[in-house]
C-alpha cells in the first residue's frame, strides 16, 4: 500500500487531524491538504504516482531547431562525411549561429532513433598517443586500394601532416611504386616545405631496411638522408603506430562510397582533390582544438624544420663478378653496373660501401679490385682503362 494511500485512509476513513497525520507520517500538513483535495476531485485516481515532468520548460531547444539538428545529420550521412553530435553542433554554430551543447545534440538524435548503440571498444587510456606539436614535425603516409567502376583496383597514396591531420598530398595511381613515392614527397615539399621527420610502415617503397640488407637504400630513404630527415617506420602488424593516416583512409573511403564509382584513374584522381578540399577546410576535426579544420591550425602555427643526422649508410655485400667483367650495386633504389674487368669474371669479391664511395675487395686474397665513388647520373661505372685487357692470368 501506498503512503498516499495510507495519509488519505487515516484523514477521511479514519477521520483523523490533518495536523495529526501529517506528524505520524513525517510530512507537511500541506502536502496531506493536497492529497485529501485530490481524491476527493479525482477519486481513487489520486493514488496513481504523478509525473514531476514541468508544464512548461522555457530553456529547451526549440521544434525548429530540433528538425534542422536532424536534417544536418541526414545531409552530413548522405555526403559520406561525420555525422556525429560534435560535428553536428559545429556545423550549426558556423552555419546558422547557433549554439547547442553536443550532448543537447546527441540526445535529439536518440530520441530520432538515428543514434544505434555501438559496441564496447578498448578504453582510450590502453592506447599510447602521440602527436607532433608543430606542422612538418612529422610527416605520416601510407597507401590504401580503391576499387574502380570495372572492378579493378587503383592505388591511392596519402601524406598527412601528424600535428594538424592537414593534408599535404593525395594521388591515384594504378600502382605505387617506390618512383611515384619519390616523387609525390617531392611534389609535397615543393607546396608545404621540408618536414622534420617521416612516419610509414615497412613497405618496399618506403624503406629496405628490413629486406635483410639487400639493395641498400631506395631513393625515398636517399632523399630523406640528403635533406636531414629523420626517418621512422611502425613495426609489422602494429597499423595503430601509423594510426591517423590509417583513420584518414577509412574517412576517405566512407566518403567516396557516396560518390558516384570512378571509371579511371583520373576521374578517381578528381574526386581525391574535391574531397582533399572538404576535409582541409571544412570538415571540423575531433582530434584538433576546438573542433578545427586541418587548414586552421596548419597555416596558423610555426613550421617545424629537419634538424642535423649523423646516419652515414655503410654496408657490406659478397657478390660474384659476371662474365661480362661487372658487379651490379643498388643505390637509391637505382641499379648501377661496376666495371672491374673480364679478366676477374666469376670472382668472388665483398664490397665495402659507404653511401656513394664503394671498395670491390677480392673475396680470397684482399686485393683492392676497384676503388670509386659512384657517378649517379649514369648507369655503368666504367674502369676508366682503355679497352683491351691482358688474358686472366693461369
Amino acid at each position: 500500500m501506498s503512503k498516499a494511500r495510507l495519509i488519505i485512509t487515516a484523514v477521511v476513513v479514519e477521520r483523523r487531524v490533518q495536523a495529526e497525520v501529517a506528524r505520524a507520517y513525517g510530512v507537511s500538513e500541506g502536502w496531506v491538504s493536497r492529497l485529501v483535495a485530490r481524491y476527493r476531485a479525482e477519486g481513487d485516481t489520486a493514488f496513481e504516482p504523478r509525473s514531476r515532468r514541468p508544464k512548461r520548460s522555457p530553456t529547451a531547444t526549440a521544434p525548429a531547431v530540433r528538425e534542422l539538428i536532424v536534417e544536418l545529420r541526414h545531409e552530413l550521412v548522405a555526403a559520406g562525411l561525420d555525422a556525429g553530435a560534435d560535428t553536428i553542433a559545429w556545423h550549426l554554430e558556423r552555419r546558422q549561429a547557433i549554439r547547442v551543447h553536443r550532448a543537447t545534440v546527441h540526445r535529439i538524435l536518440v530520441r530520432a532513433g538515428l543514434v544505434h548503440a555501438a559496441p564496447k571498444k578498448r578504453p582510450r587510456a590502453s592506447y599510447k598517443r602521440f602527436e607532433a606539436s608543430l606542422p612538418n614535425e612529422c610527416w605520416q603516409s601510407d597507401v590504401t586500394h580503391v576499387r574502380l567502376a570495372d572492378s579493378t583496383e587503383a592505388e591511392v597514396l596519402a601524406w598527412i601532416d601528424d600535428c594538424s591531420r592537414y593534408v599535404v598530398r593525395l594521388t591515384a595511381h594504378e600502382r605505387v611504386s617506390g618512383r611515384i613515392v619519390l616523387d609525390e614527397f617531392r611534389n609535397a615539399m615543393r607546396g608545404h616545405g621540408v618536414p622534420a621527420s617521416t612516419l610509414t610502415d615497412n613497405g618496399m617503397v618506403y624503406t629496405t631496411r628490413f629486406s635483410g640488407g639487400r639493395g641498400g637504400r631506395n631513393g625515398f630513404e636517399a632523399e630523406l638522408h640528403r635533406l636531414g630527415i629523420h626517418q621512422k617506420n611502425s613495426r609489422a602488424n602494429h597499423p595503430t603506430t601509423c594510426g591517423k593516416v590509417e583513420r584518414f583512409h577509412q574517412t576517405l573511403k566512407r566518403w567516396l562510397d557516396q560518390q558516384a564509382t570512378p571509371a579511371t584513374v583520373p576521374e578517381l584522381q578528381a574526386l581525391l582533390d574535391k574531397f582533399a578540399l572538404i576535409y582541409n577546410t571544412e570538415r571540423p576535426h575531433r582530434a584538433l582544438p576546438h573542433r578545427a579544420t586541418p587548414t586552421a591550425i596548419y597555416t596558423t602555427r610555426p613550421k617545424a624544420i629537419p634538424g642535423e643526422r649523423d646516419d652515414t649508410h655503410y654496408r657490406v655485400r659478397h657478390d660474384i663478378i659476371d662474365t661480362g667483367g661487372t658487379v651490379t650495386l643498388r643505390l637509391n633504389g637505382r641499379l648501377h653496373h661496376i666495371g672491374i674487368g673480364r679478366p676477374h669474371a666469376r670472382t668472388h669479391v665483398v664490397l665495402l660501401i659507404d653511401h656513394d664511395h664503394v671498395r670491390v675487395v677480392h673475396a680470397t686474397t684482399g686485393e683492392l679490385l676497384r676503388d670509386l665513388t659512384i657517378d649517379t647520373s649514369r648507369n655503368y661505372q666504367p674502369t676508366g682503362r682503355p679497352p683491351g685487357h691482358p688474358p686472366k692470368p693461369q
